[in-house]
């Protein structure tokens, strides 16, 4: 039996009337988050319900980052094939169908939702279908019928915000839609410079659309560190994206042949198609968060504690909804801790502490850690360490691209603080890297690891001298 007193929020939920409810716990929202959270909850003896109004999968794998992943690997195949002549391929007769490609996303996203459903099913908890709204602090409606519970998890996600610009939302298309077009685009506008901006404009770019990428800021992917962002934006001009800096979208409108979008300064651009690609909001809209008076912050983001609970005491919250860091694995992470503390006895909160993340642009951005900027805030003094190169494949490709890494160093610890790197299988080395962050590895033990040759990871653990 779990000793309650070791779990700091569970004697706050016992009671004697436990069982007057349907469910120990109601989870809205069938993503990565509240799945994981109601699986291992249920696994632990409590009493379960999942409600999802879409597809059981959340946003990630029905429309985020699993089918923009398989675009964004269908799209690389354009890059190899370009590059194989310097190999001495000759590929003649090359095509691709969209649609095709389109078809064979969605069969795979079908498979996923099946797990997803097969997951719930198999660790004992019911999956409602329908859209769930709070008519109390222990009490969902869905469909007109309640269902009460002694804890709600709300793991509902996020949507895409389009800003409000005549015609904008009227005609552009957001990234749920970018990945169910029916025919690719001629020539498309992304509006955006955020990391879905900065993937899309890569698979479009790389299928043979026309793209330009117009964004307010004089470079890409703000919040990153600086010398990727810029970096970036010489790569993605380099692969033949149009960057638009420095401009907004003033007006969009259709016409029978295409779209005209009017920028700030006057310039007309008709694409087929405009996408905004503007970011990300919490999905609280039609929730009922009010019946529970649950609090939220100025970006409609649920606030929640360092244990996710709300300002209801019998609900929580995880993932997106709560404008955290919003990565499916933080989500996952959020979701599992919840279940453990409350249901399992083993209280623990999620450590957002050097959190790995990954652009998945062409070429790749990853990075874990501090920037340059965030590190010299808060240490008085720091050592760069950074390696600029051309990839050996690119010596015969006749690619111009160079790789870029970069190590941020604490100069009295000499401990890791930031690592950043753009260019191929960036997301795939910086897994690696993330573990040596967060085991608080120091820039002598990065100097004493033998680099694997040849290969571009081996860069990491090479460099010598710091930047001036």
């Amino acid at each position: 039996m779990v000793d309650k007193d070791a779990n700091p929020l569970k004697s706050q939920f016992e009671g004697q009337f436990a069982k007057a409810y349907d469910y120990d716990l109601i989870v809205i929202g069938a993503g990565s988050g509240g799945v994981r959270a109601g699986r291992i909850a249920a696994g632990y003896g409590a009493r379960v319900a999942v409600i999802e109004g879409d597809r059981p999968g959340g946003t990630c794998v029905i429309r985020g980052c699993v089918p923009k992943k398989l675009l964004v690997y269908g799209a690389s195949f354009a890059g190899e094939a370009e590059d194989a002549a310097g190999f001495g391929w000759q590929i003649d007769g090359l095509s691709h169908s969209w649609s095709e490609l389109i078809a064979a996303k969605d069969k795979e996203i079908s498979r996923l939702e099946g797990i997803y459903r097969t997951l719930v099913k198999n660790a004992g908890a019911d999956l409602i279908e329908g859209w769930g709204r709070l008519k109390g602090p222990h009490e969902v409606e869905v469909g007109g019928i309640s269902y009460t519970a002694e804890r709600i998890l709300i793991a509902v996600g996020g949507r895409p915000s389009t800003p409000d610009v005549p015609g904008l939302a009227e005609h552009a298309i957001t990234s749920n839609e970018a990945l169910d077009l029916k025919k690719r685009p001629a020539h498309i506008v992304i509006y955006g410079s955020g990391y879905i901006a900065l993937e899309f404009a890569g698979i479009f770019n790389a299928f043979g659309s026309k793209v330009d990428l117009v964004y307010r800021a004089d470079l890409p992917l703000r919040g990153f560190d600086m010398d990727v962002r810029q970096h970036i934006a010489e790569a993605l001009k380099d692969r033949g994206i149009n960057l638009i800096s420095g401009r907004m979208i003033a007006e969009v409108k259709k016409t029978a042949e295409a779209c005209v979008v009017t920028l700030d300064d006057g310039t007309v651009l008709t694409p087929d198609e405009v996408m905004a690609a503007t970011g990300r909001v919490p999905n609280i809209e039609g929730l009922g968060l009010e019946a529970a008076a649950i609090e939220t912050d100025a970006r409609g983001a649920i606030k929640v504690d360092e244990w996710s609970q709300t300002s209801a005491p019998s609900i929580f919250a995880v993932g997106d909804v709560t404008d955290r860091i919003n990565l499916t694995p933080v989500a996952i992470s959020e979701g599992h801790a919840f279940a453990d503390t409350i249901y399992g006895g083993m209280p623990r909160a999620v450590s957002y502490d050097a959190v790995p993340s990954a652009v998945f642009s062409q070429p790749d951005i990853a990075s874990v850690g501090l920037t340059q900027e965030q590190a010299e805030q808060a240490h008085s003094h720091v050592h760069v360490f950074e390696s600029r190169f051309r990839a050996m494949k690119n010596t015969l490709s006749g690619r111009p691209e160079k790789t870029y890494m970069k190590l941020i160093v604490a100069a009295n610890t000499q401990r890791i603080l930031g690592v950043h790197m753009v260019g191929p299988d960036a997301a795939e080395i910086m897994q690696g890297m993330a573990i040596a962050v967060k085991m608080g590895a120091k820039k002598s033990d990065f100097d004493a690891v033998i680099g694997i040759h040849p290969s571009a990871a081996e860069e990491f653990v090479t460099m010598r001298t710091p930047r001036s």
